[in-house]
């Protein structure tokens, strides 16, 4: 799949996947400029029917020895399938082969995403007080989440 195609398959999980209220989506421009870089990278799933409709993409930065994970995200319509699992699952096995020990990521601490993080082995190690601002001019807190593999 070349990286136009990859970038309008993200987009259009982008534009249903995320809460506007959070303003967590990336926009086109940031998703490009993030996979011209030579250590982004993209996992993009897609559906079994023949148009291969995506159902979930994340994208991934490597540096020496770690991966982090930027964002990761699952069509509405195809959520509590085992979408993110099977993409986290992925994650795991590239980023080894990429050399990583470590994989690590943050979130807002209140979100539900959480549960899949600790299913997936994530464990928190780490808080930034007051990191993210919100629309409303109030902040939360940031939770570092980090996964030995």
């Amino acid at each position: 799949m070349n990286k136009i195609s990859q970038v309008d398959q993200i987009m259009a999980v982008m534009e249903t996947a995320f809460d506007p209220q959070w303003g967590e989506a990336w926009n086109r421009r940031q998703v490009e400029d993030a996979l011209l870089l030579p250590n982004t990278f993209a996992i993009l799933n897609t559906s079994d029917s023949q148009d291969e409709t995506a159902t979930g993409f994340l994208i991934t930065r490597h540096a020496p020895g770690e991966e982090e994970l930027l964002l990761i995200a699952v069509d509405p319509n195809y959520r509590r399938q085992g979408t993110a699992k099977k993409m986290l699952s992925q994650l795991k096995v590239d980023a080894r082969t990429r050399g990583a020990s470590h994989i690590f990521l943050e979130m807002r601490e209140n979100n539900p995403a959480k549960v899949l993080y600790l299913r997936a082995g994530f464990e928190p190690i780490g808080r930034r007080r007051a990191y993210y601002l919100l629309s409303d001019g109030n902040r939360m807190d940031a939770i570092t989440y980090g996964l030995s593999i």
